[in-house]
């Protein structure tokens, strides 16, 4: 059974950064799509950023410019760098596969709250 571990989250005054990452079980992940989603509360739950089995990245416009999606295939973890946080950004975060894939049971995710 996949399991999918975020971490990293935490409390950050505007303008500061995180750095999240999502370590995942099973032999899917070199193969697979990753993305970032969040779920603010009282909202949907949005795509984030997706990085390609081959690397390729995109981004949520709101993110396009701050964010960073990496991944490491021997650690099987996805990675997202957050610059220049705002308090917008405050939400659950989760990993899972992109969009185009079949997704996987989703993780407990790691809180991001951004306030001064």
């Amino acid at each position: 059974q996949v399991q999918l571990v975020e971490s990293g989250g935490g409390l950050v005054q505007p303008g500061g950064s995180l750095r999240l990452s999502c370590a995942a079980s099973g032999s899917f992940f070199s193969f697979s799509g990753m993305s970032w989603y969040r779920q603010a509360p009282g909202k949907q739950r949005e795509l984030v950023a997706t990085i390609a089995s081959g690397g390729t990245t995109n981004y949520a416009d709101s993110v396009k410019g701050r964010f960073t999606i990496s991944r490491d295939n021997a650690k099987k973890t996805v990675y997202l760098q957050m610059n220049g946080l705002k308090p917008e950004d405050t939400a659950v975060y989760y990993c899972n596969r992109a969009p185009d894939y079949a997704m996987f049971a989703w993780g407990q995710g790691t809180q991001v709250t951004v306030s001064s």
